[in-house]
Protein backbone atom coordinates (compact mmCIF):
# COMPACT_ATOMS: atom_id res chain seq x y z
CA UNK A 1 0.00 0.00 0.00
CA UNK A 2 1.30 3.98 -0.41
CA UNK A 3 2.04 5.77 2.59
CA UNK A 4 4.49 8.25 3.26
CA UNK A 5 8.10 7.55 4.30
CA UNK A 6 8.53 10.10 6.91
CA UNK A 7 5.74 13.02 8.11
CA UNK A 8 6.02 15.68 10.30
CA UNK A 9 3.42 14.59 12.86
CA UNK A 10 2.05 10.98 13.43
CA UNK A 11 -1.69 11.71 14.35
CA UNK A 12 -3.59 14.72 13.05
CA UNK A 13 -6.69 16.05 13.54
CA UNK A 14 -9.70 15.08 11.51
CA UNK A 15 -10.44 18.64 9.42
CA UNK A 16 -13.19 18.56 6.59
CA UNK A 17 -13.28 18.62 3.12
CA UNK A 18 -14.90 21.56 1.08
CA UNK A 19 -14.91 23.84 -1.91
CA UNK A 20 -13.74 22.34 -5.34
CA UNK A 21 -10.33 21.68 -6.29
CA UNK A 22 -8.00 24.49 -7.71
CA UNK A 23 -5.23 22.34 -8.85
CA UNK A 24 -4.92 18.78 -10.68
CA UNK A 25 -8.45 19.82 -12.19
CA UNK A 26 -7.51 19.16 -15.64
CA UNK A 27 -5.30 16.07 -17.20
CA UNK A 28 -1.57 16.76 -17.56
CA UNK A 29 0.07 13.80 -18.73
CA UNK A 30 -2.15 11.71 -20.08
CA UNK A 31 -5.28 11.74 -23.19
CA UNK A 32 -8.16 10.32 -20.95
CA UNK A 33 -8.87 10.94 -16.76
CA UNK A 34 -10.90 9.54 -13.77
CA UNK A 35 -12.59 13.22 -12.09
CA UNK A 36 -13.71 13.22 -8.97
CA UNK A 37 -17.48 14.96 -9.18
CA UNK A 38 -17.32 15.29 -5.13
CA UNK A 39 -14.92 15.55 -2.36
CA UNK A 40 -14.05 12.67 0.79
CA UNK A 41 -11.41 10.36 1.46
CA UNK A 42 -9.56 7.96 -0.57
CA UNK A 43 -7.82 5.00 1.36
CA UNK A 44 -5.06 3.84 0.16
CA UNK A 45 -6.10 0.36 -0.95
CA UNK A 46 -8.89 1.85 -3.04
CA UNK A 47 -6.05 3.49 -4.76
CA UNK A 48 -3.96 0.39 -5.40
CA UNK A 49 -7.11 -1.30 -6.11
CA UNK A 50 -8.42 0.67 -9.07
CA UNK A 51 -4.89 0.83 -10.17
CA UNK A 52 -4.51 -2.96 -10.41
CA UNK A 53 -8.44 -2.86 -12.29
CA UNK A 54 -7.26 -0.69 -14.56
CA UNK A 55 -3.77 -2.07 -15.24
CA UNK A 56 -5.47 -5.75 -15.50
CA UNK A 57 -7.79 -4.22 -18.20
CA UNK A 58 -5.36 -2.84 -20.59
CA UNK A 59 -3.30 -5.34 -20.21
CA UNK A 60 -0.16 -3.51 -18.99
CA UNK A 61 -0.53 -1.94 -22.36
CA UNK A 62 -0.67 2.16 -22.09
CA UNK A 63 1.19 4.58 -19.54
CA UNK A 64 -0.97 4.89 -16.27
CA UNK A 65 -0.62 7.89 -13.51
CA UNK A 66 -1.80 8.20 -10.21
CA UNK A 67 -2.37 11.73 -9.39
CA UNK A 68 -3.35 11.39 -5.39
CA UNK A 69 -1.29 10.37 -2.93
CA UNK A 70 -2.32 9.05 0.74
CA UNK A 71 -0.39 11.17 3.16
CA UNK A 72 -3.19 11.61 5.89
CA UNK A 73 -3.00 9.15 8.87
CA UNK A 74 -6.31 8.17 10.27
CA UNK A 75 -6.60 6.41 13.81
CA UNK A 76 -8.82 4.31 15.29
CA UNK A 77 -9.29 3.38 18.59
CA UNK A 78 -10.26 -0.71 19.52
CA UNK A 79 -13.55 -1.99 19.38
CA UNK A 80 -15.14 -2.02 23.23
CA UNK A 81 -12.97 0.98 25.03
CA UNK A 82 -14.07 3.51 27.13
CA UNK A 83 -13.89 7.39 25.90
CA UNK A 84 -10.68 9.18 27.24
CA UNK A 85 -6.74 7.58 27.37
CA UNK A 86 -5.58 9.28 24.49
CA UNK A 87 -6.34 9.27 20.51
CA UNK A 88 -6.05 6.14 19.03
CA UNK A 89 -3.13 4.37 17.27
CA UNK A 90 -2.60 4.46 13.25
CA UNK A 91 -4.72 2.25 11.07
CA UNK A 92 -4.31 3.59 7.69
CA UNK A 93 -3.96 6.15 5.22
CA UNK A 94 -5.95 8.17 3.10
CA UNK A 95 -5.69 11.13 0.70
CA UNK A 96 -8.09 13.96 1.01
CA UNK A 97 -9.74 14.58 -2.31
CA UNK A 98 -11.87 17.95 -3.58
CA UNK A 99 -14.41 17.88 -5.97
CA UNK A 100 -12.54 18.46 -9.50
CA UNK A 101 -9.85 16.68 -8.55
CA UNK A 102 -8.22 14.87 -11.45
CA UNK A 103 -7.23 10.92 -9.58
CA UNK A 104 -6.48 8.67 -12.55
CA UNK A 105 -4.56 9.34 -15.70
CA UNK A 106 -3.78 7.48 -19.13
CA UNK A 107 -2.87 7.39 -22.40
CA UNK A 108 -1.30 5.17 -25.04
CA UNK A 109 -5.18 3.00 -25.33
CA UNK A 110 -7.99 4.07 -27.41
CA UNK A 111 -10.46 5.69 -25.87
CA UNK A 112 -13.03 2.80 -25.66
CA UNK A 113 -10.70 0.57 -23.83
CA UNK A 114 -9.65 3.77 -21.29
CA UNK A 115 -12.94 4.66 -20.75
CA UNK A 116 -13.97 0.96 -19.62
CA UNK A 117 -10.69 0.44 -17.79
CA UNK A 118 -11.70 3.97 -15.79
CA UNK A 119 -15.13 2.67 -15.17
CA UNK A 120 -13.71 -0.67 -13.42
CA UNK A 121 -11.27 1.80 -11.25
CA UNK A 122 -14.05 3.81 -10.33
CA UNK A 123 -16.43 1.01 -9.12
CA UNK A 124 -13.15 0.68 -6.38
CA UNK A 125 -13.64 4.09 -4.99
CA UNK A 126 -16.32 5.52 -3.03
CA UNK A 127 -16.56 9.21 -4.41
CA UNK A 128 -18.39 9.59 -7.64
CA UNK A 129 -16.34 10.14 -10.22
CA UNK A 130 -16.59 10.72 -14.68
CA UNK A 131 -14.16 10.19 -17.16
CA UNK A 132 -12.49 13.40 -18.71
CA UNK A 133 -10.92 13.11 -22.22
CA UNK A 134 -8.00 15.52 -22.78
CA UNK A 135 -9.20 18.34 -26.12
CA UNK A 136 -5.70 20.51 -27.08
Amino acid sequence: MLSPKKVKYRKIQKGRVRRKSTRANKPDFGTYALKALEGGWITDRQIEAARIAMTRFVKRGGKIWIRIFPDKPITVKPAETRMGKGKGSLDHWVSVVRAGRILYEMEGVNEDIAKEAMRLAARKLSLKTKFVVRRD
